[in-house]
């Protein structure tokens, strides 16, 4: 009897290895949408609530709009950030965590951060 039941649940081996790897190719596309909408901090961002912010903390060194009549001449202008080749506002949210030292330390949440590269990539031609 023994020998009997082994040759019977081999058989079934390949059937349940099947099984799972079509649940995982039916599954792969919503379990990496899940990922990329918890580590993106831009997905749910609010460009709007980004331009406000921009005009309030950035408006003072960077051209943020067009209609803005000053800003500082080595800091580039939002259009020409957004315009870059490489440009990604997931990229550009986490930069604005954690900026460079000329820039000043604003304490930006990751919504707030997500907004204003939301903001920047609305700029984009």
């Amino acid at each position: 009897m023994k020998k009997m039941l082994l040759p019977s649940i081999l058989a079934c081996v390949p059937r349940v290895r099947v099984g799972l790897l079509t649940d995982l190719r039916r599954n792969l596309p919503v379990a990496a949408g899940m990922v990329a909408l918890i580590l993106s901090p831009a997905v749910a961002a609010d460009a709007n609530h980004g331009a406000e912010l921009a005009k309030r903390w950035c408006a003072s060194c960077h051209l943020v709009e067009g209609a803005q009549k000053q800003a500082s001449a080595d800091v580039p202008p939002f259009a020409a950030i957004a315009n870059k080749s490489d440009f990604s506002a997931e990229k550009l949210a986490f930069f604005l965590l954690d900026p460079h030292p000329k820039m000043p330390n604003f304490p930006l949440s990751r919504n707030e951060a997500g907004d204003i590269a939301a903001y920047i990539g609305s700029l984009r031609k």
